[in-house]
């Protein structure tokens, strides 16, 4: 289909800047921190990664026949969560410069995620595509930080269920499709999710002492089940009435 030809370049279009943006914060951070010569080899393979998916995803987006600058930032989000991961498992040969450089890739890749929204609708290009690349972008930011926070130490491995939780609903869905049912907007869950992420980005600032950020995880991670399980309750109850089929997969506790 030439639309969908038409779109697929679009994409890779958008995708070279934040490629190069990705190259070279890469190679700022190698030069500054001196980590290990796998670094940026990590960074690019999860960009890779995330980039195949959203190709593969990418007719969600139709009719639209272009890549969007909603989806533009996503995917500059995108990159600086692939430079957030390529720092797991790296010496912590000087803690404190790496934790305040990590938190300030993870503000900005945060931050950034209030304006994908206003773009697409104001250019009327929003589409499930979006919505769902937004989302597992967030999920996926959620996943590195929460390992982040391992690797300095600041919390035990418990915290890993707060990155781990999106990806179990979806494994559990293929199992029992009555929770793949779309869910109703809800602002609780948005804030939940800001809360998470915005803990996590706290718990690793070195004037976070581990006591202090095991707590503020502890409670994140509780407000997060809870969500969960307030919208496992919701799908639960809607399971036998007409619809719990749904049209398209985008289930996002």
């Amino acid at each position: 289909m030439p639309s969908q030809t038409v779109l697929r370049r679009d994409a890779w279009r958008e995708a070279l800047p934040c490629l190069t943006l990705l190259l070279v914060l890469a190679a700022g951070v190698n030069l500054a921190a001196g980590l290990g010569p796998w670094f940026g080899v990590r960074a690019l393979a999860v960009f890779g990664l995330g980039f195949a998916l959203v190709l593969r995803a990418l007719p969600a987006h139709a009719p639209h026949p272009r890549f969007g600058a909603a989806n533009r930032v996503t995917l500059a989000r995108l990159a600086l969560v692939a430079l957030l991961a390529a720092g797991i498992g790296e010496p912590l040969t000087d803690p404190t410069s790496l934790a305040w450089g990590a938190i300030a890739v993870a503000t900005t890749a945060a931050l950034w995620d209030a304006l994908d929204g206003p773009l697409a609708r104001a250019q009327g290009l929003a589409s499930d595509f979006g919505a769902r690349f937004d989302m597992e972008t967030d999920a996926l930011l959620v996943l590195v930080l929460s390992l982040l926070v391992i690797h300095f130490d600041k919390a035990g491995a418990w915290i890993l269920a707060a990155g781990l939780m999106r990806y179990a609903f979806v494994l559990a869905a293929r199992a029992l499709p009555w929770l793949a049912r779309p869910l109703p907007p809800s602002q609780r869950r948005k804030a939940v999710c800001v809360a998470q992420i915005t803990s996590l980005i706290v718990c690793l600032g070195p004037i976070v002492a581990p006591p202090w950020s095991r707590a503020i995880a502890a409670a994140s991670l509780a407000a997060l089940s809870a969500s969960f399980a307030a919208d496992l309750a919701w799908l639960a109850r809607q399971r036998h009435r007409p619809g719990a089929r749904p049209s398209k997969p985008e289930p996002a506790p």
